[in-house]
């Protein structure tokens, strides 16, 4: 068959609209569902390149908050989760709908505020002291709201405290991690973010790191496989190669270095192969 004939083939395979029967929309294509952190941070700027020039596909990246990315891959409009919620992350593992989820690194949360630090949250023994210092001030905070990650953290952190956060100082931004950072920055308010996108934003912010160091702050990240019976479009070799190529030792050992030219530190510590309770902080 000549390339005249191929070409005349291909193109009225398109004009028939057969082409996703036939598989040429999805092919080569890996659907990765994200959080904004992943995004924000710009690791993922570095990583996927790499993945593509390694595997032949194709990456389109879904960034949202990791609630909404974890129902995706469970609706089958994804291959692949990248997310930071364990005990959400191991729901959906329990019920089917993602599986071989796997380490791949953590950072950690931390709270920013006001320079002037109206709660008094500087003297605060942890983040669940601190909460319950700002509710005390009625001073502004901004969260996500939006039940991803760093929300899902959030809300531990305030069912820890006691009290239910409402008011006209609670504000809830319903965006994701840079578009909050952005909020709290404008209002000059106390919000709670992981320190890869503060650091990759910190330039444009005024405000300070004002509580770190605590383990409940702890932010780890998880690459997940999704169930092909989830739905019929799945590319679940394409989502395999990719959640093996998070965990490889290369990718680790970039992950590891990302961010210590530009920041003067990793903004990850990658954690491949290891469990929850072995990481040492």
């Amino acid at each position: 068959m000549n390339r005249f004939i191929r070409g005349f083939l291909f193109c009225t395979i398109f004009a028939l609209g057969l082409a996703p029967v036939l598989g040429f929309a999805q092919k080569g294509t890996v659907i990765l569902s994200t959080t904004t952190s992943t995004q924000d941070s710009g690791l993922l700027d570095v990583l996927i390149p790499m993945f593509e020039k390694q595997s032949g596909y194709t990456v389109k990246t879904v960034s949202v908050g990791t609630g909404q990315a974890l129902v995706l891959a469970a609706k089958g409009d994804a291959d692949v989760a990248l997310v930071h919620a364990p005990s959400l992350e191991k729901k959906y593992v329990a019920d089917g709908k993602l599986l071989n989820r796997r380490l791949v690194m953590y950072n950690d949360f931390v709270i920013i505020g006001p320079k002037d630090d109206p709660a008094r949250i500087r003297l605060s023994k942890g983040a669940v002291e601190a909460l319950k210092a700002i509710a005390r001030a009625k001073a502004a905070f901004v969260s996500r709201g939006d039940n991803s990650g760093t929300h899902n953290l959030e809300k531990s952190l305030w069912k820890s405290t006691g009290i239910v956060p409402r008011g006209g100082w609670y504000i809830e931004s319903g965006q994701g991690m840079g578009a909050t950072l952005r909020i709290a920055n404008e209002r000059n308010a106390y919000t709670i973010t992981d320190r890869g996108t503060y650091l990759a934003l910190e330039k444009s912010l005024t405000l300070p790191v004002l509580v770190e160091g605590d383990r409940t702050l702890l932010n780890i990240y998880s690459v997940l496989e999704v169930n092909p019976a989830n739905g019929s479009r799945i590319n679940s070799a394409g989502g395999k190669a990719f959640a093996d190529f998070m965990i490889a030792p290369q990718t680790q050992s970039v992950i590891g270095k990302f961010g210590v030219e530009k920041f003067g530190q990793p903004l990850f510590v990658p954690v491949a192969g290891k469990k929850e309770d072995q990481l040492g902080v």
